[in-house]
């Protein structure tokens, strides 16, 4: 029936043909054919957008055809657009994407009841034409002097058209363009003039059609180049930002940022935002973002941040999701590289932290073999001197002023052997007695002789004790000066008063024992060395700096581990964990 219906239209169409034009103008020499087949392959060449490509693409063929209008149809993967150019409108095009039922004509192999034109656009598009019918090339391409009279359906009486806008033109050609095996499209010229082409002309306009639709793919490629060119410069450049060296990652986070709008493929409207750890790094815009893709950051399995890229705008070739797949792929290979570089800076980090633990591992066994040789080269003297001056003051008749230096000299020598004996301690020279131990008994004992201290310096003690804490293995004496250190530094942190708080308390492997006060704090510049031998904040004659470290010294022998948080002017807090693997 269809082709019946065409060749009635065929008959009438012939009968009523009036040719005014019967050869090809003089502008269709092979001259000027090859230079406008040399510009539209020049401009291909661009790698231009697709708008700017056929905005000037749609100029040559109207300037050279002197048409009144050109339409292209074409498919481009998954996209099909229509794109128009009128001549008596000097800039203004028209770029539509076609719907889903102009699709379905395309796509559909079935006669609905759709124009016949419509039919024929689809019959050229799938190559099931007729070309012994005389309106047709042997190539394909479709020609009508009056247009009027070929939409003319005697079936259907349909006149109007989906894919082809054919209002006030009565000459019509339909010319072919192969792009590639997936994609092609139609070269529409339309006149308002009747009988405007020849036959010949339209087998020019075919060669035109040719280059047409190599230069189509030419655009695609050389834009696809440059996309990946851009999207490998963007990846470089974030490798030099990450070996730059003495660079924070914050830095290089904003910088990263900064860098990801000029990868993609409209950067002027592009912005972009990195979340790491709830700190948020963006490009001025990103509020406004309309179209958004995005990356996760994931660290060891965790997800640890984001990245986005955005349009803040949309433009006319948007259809769907307006990213390239590639420029997807460069945002996960974005957030690889950031994963990767907070890897690295980890393990620096590490590195540094172990570098720094073994120097300090050399220093306190340096610091303990001068220890024990000074203790011991002092044991000796001190206790001369201490021996000498408890027997002079039993002799009788003594002045009270010998009396009372002789008594300077006795404190003297005892807080020196104490002195000494901290220096044992931390050079581990003296016997250690292990023994099981219960640690609330030890702090009530310990508690009992600084408890009247406490209440002289205004500090409130308070006891927060677990009942039926279980035992640990330990030296009582060791622990009983832990504590006492602990203790006797909170003192000395709340000069004006404040609370004291001693905590016990047990876990699944350890014994919890905290002590906190709310005195000065301490920053974390000093935090980071209160450990360490010989270290003090206080002044001259009021204190050694080993307090601490042999505290540290005493836990560690004991396969324990304590910590310290601190805040200045909001107190301390001491935590240490005895293991129960060996408890009683």
């Amino acid at each position: 029936n269809y082709r019946k219906s065409l060749i009635n239209i065929i008959d009438f169409h012939s009968k009523n043909m009036i040719y005014k034009r019967e050869k090809v103008p003089d502008n269709f020499d092979n001259k000027n054919i090859s230079l406008l087949s040399r510009r539209i392959l020049r401009y291909a060449n661009r790698g231009v957008t697709r708008l700017k490509f056929l905005r000037k693409i749609s100029d040559l063929l109207l300037k050279f055809s002197n048409c009144d209008k050109v339409e292209l149809l074409m498919k481009d993967k998954d996209l099909y657009y229509r794109w128009i150019k009128n001549s008596n409108s000097y800039d203004r095009y028209d770029f539509q994407i076609l719907g889903q039922k102009e699709i379905s004509i395309i796509k559909s192999t079935t006669d609905e009841n759709i124009s016949t034109l419509d039919k024929l656009c689809r019959n050229i598009l799938n190559s099931t034409f007729d070309s012994s019918l005389d309106f047709f090339t042997n190539s394909g391409s479709f020609w009508s002097g009056d247009i009027d009279l070929y939409l003319h359906d005697n079936e259907t009486g349909i006149k109007t058209n989906t894919l082809i806008s054919t209002d006030n033109y009565k000459s019509i050609s339909i010319i072919h363009v192969e792009i590639d095996d997936f994609n092609d499209g139609l070269l529409e010229l339309m006149s308002k003039e009747p009988y405007f082409f020849t036959k010949n002309e339209i087998i020019l306009y075919e060669n035109i059609g040719r280059i047409l639709g190599i230069a189509i793919a030419n655009r695609r490629a050389q834009s696809s180049l440059r996309e990946r060119i851009k999207e490998l410069a963007c990846l470089y450049q974030i490798s030099q930002i990450t070996e730059k060296p003495g660079i924070s990652l914050d830095e290089i986070l904003q910088k990263i940022t900064l860098l990801l709008p000029s990868a993609l493929q409209y950067s002027d409207i592009a912005a972009a935002k990195i979340t790491f750890d709830e700190k948020l790094f963006s490009t001025p815009g990103f509020g406004n973002a309309l179209f958004s893709i995005s990356s996760q950051i994931i660290i060891n399995g965790q997800n640890r941040g984001i990245v986005n890229v955005a349009y803040t705008k949309g433009i006319t070739e948007f259809y769907k999701n307006p990213f390239l797949v590639e420029e997807k792929k460069l945002l996960e290979s974005v957030a690889r590289e950031i994963s990767m570089l907070v890897n690295r800076k980890q393990i620096e980090e590490d590195r540094k932290k172990i570098e720094e633990q073994l120097r300090h591992a050399d220093r306190l066994a340096t610091l303990g073999q001068l220890a024990a040789g000074v203790a011991h080269e002092l044991n000796e003297p001190l206790g001369s001197i201490l021996g000498f001056a408890q027997l002079s003051k039993k002799i009788h008749g003594l002045p009270n002023q010998v009396s009372e230096d002789l008594t300077k000299i006795e404190n003297a020598s005892i807080h020196a052997r104490e002195v000494v004996k901290k220096l044992l301690f931390f050079a581990r020279q003296m016997p250690i007695k292990i023994a099981s131990v219960n640690i609330n008994k030890i702090i009530e004992d310990g508690i009992y002789f600084l408890e009247s201290r406490c209440i002289k310096e205004g500090i409130e003690l308070i006891r927060s004790l677990a009942p039926n804490l279980p035992n640990v293995l330990a030296d009582p004496a060791q622990i009983h000066q832990v504590l006492v250190n602990l203790i006797v530094n909170a003192i000395q942190a709340m000069p004006d008063g404040g609370i004291l708080t001693i905590k016990t308390d047990v876990s699944d492997d350890f014994l919890i024992l905290i002590v906190e006060d709310t005195g000065l704090g301490m920053t974390d510049k000093v935090r980071e060395k209160i450990f360490l031998p010989f270290f003090t904040t206080k002044d001259v004659n009021e204190g050694t700096g080993l307090g601490l470290s042999v505290v540290h010294g005493i836990i560690s022998s004991l396969g324990g581990n304590i910590s310290v948080e601190s805040e200045v002017n909001s107190g301390s807090s001491f935590k240490i964990l005895l293991p129960l693997n060996d408890q009683i």
